[in-house]
């Protein structure tokens, strides 16, 4: 292999890492969102009355 097609290969590289990094940082944030809207529903569960007329 040459050194261009080397290099080529090695910013090829760093590119997919970079963007295999935000793929990740996203999907966390995607559950960290539905994880936090879980909490706020159990939070309004906790906060009604409870149905005693079954």
């Amino acid at each position: 292999m040459t050194s261009d097609t080397i290099k080529k290969l090695a910013i090829l590289g760093i590119v997919a890492a970079l963007g295999a990094c935000n793929a990740v940082q996203g999907a966390g944030q995607d559950v960290e969102s539905v994880g936090k809207a879980g909490e706020r529903e159990l939070d309004k569960a906790q906060d009604r009355p409870a149905d005693t007329s079954k």
